[in-house]
């Protein structure tokens, strides 16, 4: 078994809820948390959101994220020696 203290605005709001849809305070608390919980469990990370657009507009080189500075510094040379 559980406790809390709710902050009277909320046990005023719990309290009225309970009149109007004819429930226990306890019944609205637990639906309550069990629609919390279900929430959480299916909340997609940020990669999950994003894996279908990850690498979309991509080049198709994997390994950019190494190389660039190589691939720089290589452009920068090509600029310079074109002069």
């Amino acid at each position: 078994m559980t406790t809390i203290r709710l902050p009277l605005e909320i046990e005023q709001k719990l309290a009225s809820l309970s009149e109007i849809q004819n429930k226990s305070k306890t019944e609205i608390i637990k639906d309550a948390l069990e629609e919390f919980f279900y929430q959480q469990s299916n909340e997609k990370d940020s990669y999950e959101l994003g894996r279908e657009y990850f690498g979309k507009f991509g080049s198709g080189d994997g390994s950019l994220s190494t190389t660039y500075k190589a691939k720089l510094k290589e452009k920068i040379r090509a600029k310079y020696n074109t002069h």
